[in-house]
């Protein structure tokens, strides 16, 4: 609870660190790797072990290195190394920041300056979104990026400490790197993004229910049960059907990318994304991680009062 606590006070306090970020480091690195491992053209089976491979040789250090950190320092040294890992691997403020100038510029009827913001946050074409699409495609980048930047590595600290959340943050570095379905990367980035979805698994779910319990809970629980499977990621769907109902806006829709216009399901239910709604989403992610550091609060009072002999 106190490394949870201090880690998102952190986050709050200083943000993402502007220069030097580790995930930064680790983004050459990964792209230093690929290139080398990569070569096309290489049969399937070829491919995919590349990829394993790839995966193995830039996260196994981190782990070991980790692992060694936990042997060599002191219990309060290792305590503050928890927090500063943590901090870290979180990004609610960076995430807050980036959504903010989104639906700031929308606010004053800079459509231009929230297309520049918006294309700095999704992978769409940005220059091709009206302002309805623009409040759309930010509001969905808050909810998935709150299930995967915030929610998930609080999750996975929790579970395995500072190796869990280690291999989470990597993994998602490395999904997002190398999980594209296009002739480079559709078989080298498989496993990569097959273990992305696995380890995503039960944190989304959590996100889903989070968001459900801080909104709109009929309308989250339906639009998570009839129209997350329509999604085409396992994790996404129900953490954007959820939100999407949660916070009483229609999300989802056709969207421009530099390939073309991607036709995709319409989530939630109620008016388009506005200004209004960057800013509901923002508030229902920082909602939730109060929400999680409370009832982590309350369990660890119920174990001190347990172990007091009150229970």
């Amino acid at each position: 609870m106190f490394i949870c606590l201090a880690a998102v006070l952190l986050d709050r306090w200083l943000g993402e660190p502007r220069r030097w970020h580790p995930l930064v480091g680790f983004g050459h690195l990964v792209t230093w790797v690929e290139k080398r491992l990569n070569r096309l053209p290489q049969r399937k089976s070829r491919s995919i072990l590349s990829g394993l491979l790839g995966l193995l040789l830039v996260v196994s250090p981190v782990l070991l290195v980790a692992e060694l950190l936990r042997w060599l320092l002191a219990d309060w040294g290792y305590l503050m190394l928890q927090v500063l890992v943590l901090y870290l691997a979180l990004s609610i403020r960076g995430l807050t920041e980036h959504g903010r100038a989104v639906s700031e510029a929308l606010h004053r009827g800079d459509l231009e300056g929230a297309r520049e913001q918006v294309g700095r946050i999704v992978s769409r074409k940005a220059s091709d979104l009206n302002e309805h699409g623009v409040a759309g495609a930010a509001s969905e980048s808050m909810l998935e990026n709150g299930a995967d930047a915030v929610f998930a590595s609080l999750f996975w600290f929790l579970v395995a400490g500072i190796p869990g959340v280690l291999l989470h943050r990597l993994v998602n570095t490395l999904d997002a790197m190398w999980g594209y379905r296009s002739e480079r990367y559709l078989y080298f980035g498989r496993i990569a993004a097959r273990l992305d979805d696995a380890l995503n698994w039960v944190p989304a779910r959590l996100t889903a229910l989070t968001y459900g319990l801080l909104g709109h809970r009929q309308l989250a629980w339906q639009c998570w049960r009839t129209q997350a499977p329509q999604w085409d990621s396992p994790n996404a769907g129900p953490v954007m059907a959820a939100g999407a109902g949660a916070l009483g806006v229609s999300l989802g829709g056709p969207a421009p990318y530099a390939s073309g216009i991607r036709q995709r399901p319409v989530l939630g239910q109620g008016p388009v994304a506005s200004a209004e709604t960057i800013d509901a989403a923002i508030g229902l992610v920082q909602r939730g991680v109060w929400l999680w550091l409370g009832v982590l609060g309350l369990i660890a009072a119920i174990a001190v009062i347990a172990r007091g002999g009150f229970l």
